[in-house]
């Protein structure tokens, strides 16, 4: 039923946008999955986190008429590596015992990647606009948020922001009120792959702060036993 809500939305979209076809995209490096309108740009970027850290991003864009499509990838996976080279200098064996709990000091990337769907949800609550809704919400088990917002120009936006294996999306959908439907479809389309591009629906939820960080095994996937 869902499915079948989506692609009747993506539907729309495509009408809306002028006939253009929507194409499913994928990045296996970045491990998603999405239809776009049109083949994306995608631009190298850096994104700094709560604590401070550079981190590699990716944002890939369209943009249709005056619809703008976005997915950022924000990659953690390199951040435990940052904070021991900031709280141990000289090296691990170096540290302090206290810098080295899972709270404070080395271990303070921990917390960065707890909080980063939190943190991320600033750069819509400090735009020029007004957030008409946010819920919690997953897709294919995979925990996250969605936001919706009215812009300045009167446009809507449609977002959601989610984490797996240790990397952040963003998925951005705004389009103008009038003569458009809502951008609703762009997120519901997003789905995390595997290594070989296949999508990954777990039997039960995947939490990022839990099962990314290696607090708790990795659900098992739809299929498995």
């Amino acid at each position: 039923m869902r499915y079948a809500i989506i692609c009747a939305l993506i539907m729309l979209s495509t009408r809306a946008a002028g006939g253009q076809e929507w194409v499913e995209f994928a990045s296996v490096e970045d491990g998603f999955r999405i239809a776009f309108p049109g083949q994306p740009q995608v631009q190298d970027t850096t994104y700094t986190t709560q604590y401070g850290y550079a981190l590699p991003a990716k944002v890939y864009g369209v943009t249709s008429g005056p619809q703008r499509f976005s997915v950022t990838v924000v990659d953690f996976r390199g951040i435990q590596q940052q904070a021991i080279a900031k709280a141990c200098p000289k090296g691990p064996d170096t540290c302090p015992r206290r810098a080295l709990t899972a709270v404070i000091g080395e271990g303070e990337w921990r917390n960065d990647v707890r909080g980063a769907m939190l943190y991320a949800l600033n750069t819509f609550i400090t735009r020029d606009a007004k957030i008409t809704n946010i819920t919690g919400d997953w897709q294919d088990l995979v925990d996250g948020m969605m936001v919706q917002l009215t812009n300045a120009d009167q446009s809507r936006t449609f977002a959601s922001i989610s984490m797996h294996d240790n990397r952040l999306y963003i998925v951005d959908g705004t389009a103008p009120v009038s003569g458009y439907p809502p951008p609703i479809a762009f997120q519901q389309n997003f789905a995390v792959v595997d290594s070989q591009g296949n999508p990954i629906r777990y039997q039960r939820m995947y939490s990022n702060a839990y099962h990314g960080l290696g607090d708790y095994p990795v659900p098992s996937r739809a299929g498995q036993p």
